[in-house]
């Protein structure tokens, strides 16, 4: 099989990459870094290094291919990052259909269901869509959590201020964290097993732990015990943002999808097909890792 894999070497994609070549498939990894085709090609892929805002680069690195690994990349230097989203989202379609691709794995996340209105994740539903209008095509759709690293974020509040906190966790519903080895896993399994169904959604989740849970124990991780979690206002969840400096359209999107985590929209359809947790790492795991970037 020859799997054509987008995400570059980044921490879901490089461990999905060496399973897959050790599983014994031919795969072609998708970099816009010309400094990371040594780094590939050890590994034992093929390197197809252009941009994803290049549709006929896409079209050439997607041809011959079997079974599509589709992530849309972060770029924080973005002016409009949403934009960017749809456009490549519009650009891996363009190159799936010249490629006659029939077969792929989409990372995409937790509240995609609701298209509008969870900031980054919509474009993720917006491209959900526009495969599903693909005739003949057959799509896993794996949809993790909240990702643990983005409780990196939390650093600076807890080490300055003594509290962790942004505009979610103000109700008694659990935040649904997941570890990105755990999706590598699952997105590993779900390439390697066979296409049956033209449309399946996996949700992937690691824990399922409450705000002020969450905030507890990364304070006692770093010698603050007792550190609480407060639910900030919209506009001070923005401000913050902004002076941690991300831009306009980060800070933006972020601030939405955390009122989709306070009202209750962006994990409904999770808690409504939760199945199992399908993986392992669990918040007191991470508050090691938490502690040592603290540290650092």
């Amino acid at each position: 099989m020859k799997y054509i894999i987008t995400g570059s070497l980044g921490n879901i994609s490089l461990p999905v990459t060496q399973n897959l070549v050790k599983a014994g498939h031919e795969v072609v990894v998708i970099s816009n870094n010309a400094n990371k085709k040594e780094q590939i090609e050890g590994l034992g892929a093929e390197a197809a290094i252009g941009s994803v805002q290049d549709v006929a680069f896409l079209q050439s690195a997607f041809k011959g291919g079997d079974v599509a690994y589709l992530m849309i990349p972060s770029d924080f230097s973005l002016a409009d990052y949403a934009a960017f989203q749809r456009e490549v989202a519009d650009k891996y379609v363009q190159a799936i259909q010249s490629a006659g691709i029939t077969r792929i794995v989409l990372l995409s996340s937790i509240g995609a269901h609701l298209r509008k209105g969870a900031g980054p994740i919509d474009a993720l539903g917006y491209l959900e869509e526009k495969l599903a209008q693909i005739p003949g095509l057959q799509v896993k759709i794996l949809r993790p959590s909240y990702f643990f690293n983005n409780l990196y974020a939390q650093i600076g509040l807890i080490k300055n201020a003594g509290i962790a906190g942004s505009n979610f966790g103000g109700t008694e519903e659990k935040l649904v964290l997941t570890d990105t080895d755990d999706i590598a896993k699952v997105a590993t399994e779900q390439l390697l097993a066979p296409f049956t169904e033209a449309q399946t959604i996996i949700y992937i989740s690691s824990d399922e732990r409450h705000p002020s849970e969450i905030a507890a124990v990364l304070g006692a991780a770093v010698g603050k015990e007792g550190t609480p979690w407060i639910t900030f206002s919209d506009e001070d969840a923005y401000n913050g943002m902004l002076q941690a400096g991300l831009n306009e359209s980060f800070a933006g999107l972020y601030r939405d999808m955390g009122q989709a985590l306070q009202n209750g929209t962006m994990q409904e359809d999770y808690w409504k097909n939760r199945g199992e947790i399908k993986g392992n790492f669990k918040l007191e795991y991470f508050a090691k890792r938490f502690a040592g970037a603290y540290q650092g």
